[in-house]
């Protein structure tokens, strides 16, 4: 049975319109950046609002920072510089073609799908399809069942917004999403895990369908000797804790230099409960998503305890645990072994493993020794340190001396490396991602070529040893 009836029609349509319109001007491409703008400021606070209550309580506040205002800066961004980003660049021409001109037109790819993920459902479904329309192509989104309010809103203010031809949502399950990502689209942009990524660049393989996979994996917090160990702390703690640890790019664990590792409980103890006074009427502290991801996490604790890690919860005094609100408290585990679970999956949630090193090449050859992080996090002050850690070390991104800042910068690229992901985006590395790059070579009427067409005999050997000579 076809659990995605009208999905075939609506991508067909999208390419018939890409066909009708192939290379869409400045002026269409502003107007579509524009309704999608208008449709943010209008309607924001009623796609946060529709988010926590898929959560069970999302910060509001969290949705307005990480969610609503990154997508308004990254249409603002793109529609300063979209104007230079279409035009043909010119680009110098080897000598032996001169005089000859090169340049190089930025093309839509056509019909771009994006499958976004339930933990930031705004920003994950609209950043990735600004560049897309900036570019110029027309695009289909299929949003997480598991944010179904946010989803079915989003569906509903984008046809309201959009002919079904430029832009739409599509709703469904996991079966909806296989039949999505089976469709011969020109792009696929994922976000989600390692796991389903895989099956992902599978059934694009199908059709040669180039992908771009933001995935995850274990992003390190490298507190370097030197470290303002109080300062540290409270920025992974904030990073750690926002969203409740349901970040792709959270600090997954902290390695520290061997003997600090009591202190550094201490601060972050301090720090979470600075920013959290209370857990379970906080509006600020959001709940984990659904109940198989709360009983995954405590899971995570209780075979970190049986394998002999202490785990240090942190909770306001006196205020207990009411499971039906999925506060998860949040706890530091120290003494932790790299075979346990916890430090064997992405965490995703509100616990932090605590690592000692001896020396820093100790510390980088633990990064090294793990699939390539999404994010990397130095903490320090030493130059040279910082730029050893930078070179030997190969991950999606890096924060130095904060975490999950490098995500908000509309002139760095955002993706993942190895395992982490495949492709970037983000400002003009978003609107290339979603373009073909055409080389065009404009061949001038002076042109010499004719001197390297047959018949070849002495004055063929005679040019080709001089360009020889002045290669």
């Amino acid at each position: 049975m076809d659990r995605a009836p009208g999905l075939p029609a609506l991508f067909a349509g999208q390419r018939e319109a890409f066909a009708r319109e192939p290379y869409p001007s400045l002026a269409v491409r502003l107007d579509r950046l524009a309704r999608l703008r208008t449709l943010l400021e209008r309607h924001g606070d009623h796609l946060a609002q529709a988010i926590s209550a898929d959560f069970g309580n999302r910060s509001l506040h969290e949705t307005a920072i990480a969610e609503t205002f990154i997508v308004l800066a990254a249409i603002a961004h793109t529609r300063r510089h979209l104007k230079r980003w279409m035009k043909a660049r010119r680009v110098p021409t080897s000598f032996h073609s001169l005089p000859g001109t090169s340049r190089i037109l930025p093309q839509p790819v056509g019909v771009v799908g994006v499958v976004s993920p339930w933990n930031y459902p705004l920003q994950l479904a609209l950043a990735p399809m600004v560049a897309a329309l900036a570019a110029g192509n027309r695009v289909l989104v299929k949003p997480s069942e598991l944010t179904p309010g946010f989803a079915g809103l989003l569906a509903e203010l984008v046809s309201g917004a959009f002919a079904p031809d430029e832009a739409a949502v599509v709703l469904g399950d996991a079966d909806v999403g296989k039949a999505f990502v089976a469709q011969p689209f020109d792009h696929l942009f994922f976000t989600g895990s390692t796991a389903v990524g895989r099956q992902v660049a599978l059934a694009a393989a199908a059709h040669l369908t180039p992908v771009t996979l933001e995935l995850g994996g274990k992003s390190p917090a490298l507190v370097d000797t030197g470290a303002d160990l109080q300062e540290a702390a409270a920025r992974i703690a904030a990073g750690k804790l926002f969203n409740a640890g349901q970040t792709c790019i959270a600090p997954d664990y902290v390695l520290l230099p061997r003997g600090q590792e009591e202190a550094f409980a201490r601060a972050y103890r301090q720090a979470v409960l600075r920013m959290y006074p209370r857990l379970e009427e906080n509006p600020d502290y959001t709940s984990i998503v659904n109940a198989r991801h709360y009983q995954r996490l405590e899971g995570l604790v209780q075979d970190a305890q049986q394998r002999g890690a202490r785990v240090l919860p942190i909770a306001p005094e006196g205020e207990s645990a009411d499971p039906a609100r999925r506060k998860l408290r949040p706890a530091v585990l120290l003494e932790v072994a790299p075979d346990m679970a916890v430090m064997q999956e992405e965490i995703f949630g509100p616990l932090l493993p605590v690592l000692p090193y001896d020396r820093l090449d100790d510390a980088i050859a633990f990064v090294n020794a793990r699939p390539r992080p999404l994010a990397l996090y130095w903490f320090g002050h030493d130059a040279a340190r910082r730029q050893a850690v930078l070179t030997r070390t190969v991950s999606g991104g890096v924060t130095v001396n904060d975490v999950l800042l490098h995500i908000a910068q509309e002139n760095l690229p955002f993706g993942g490396a190895g395992e982490s992901g495949i492709g970037a985006y983000h400002g003009e590395h978003g609107f290339r991602l979603f373009s073909k790059e055409k080389p065009v070579f404009i061949q001038s009427r002076l042109a010499g070529n004719a001197l390297l067409r047959p018949p070849y005999g002495p004055a063929t050997e005679r040019v080709l040893r001089l360009l020889r000579k002045l290669v």
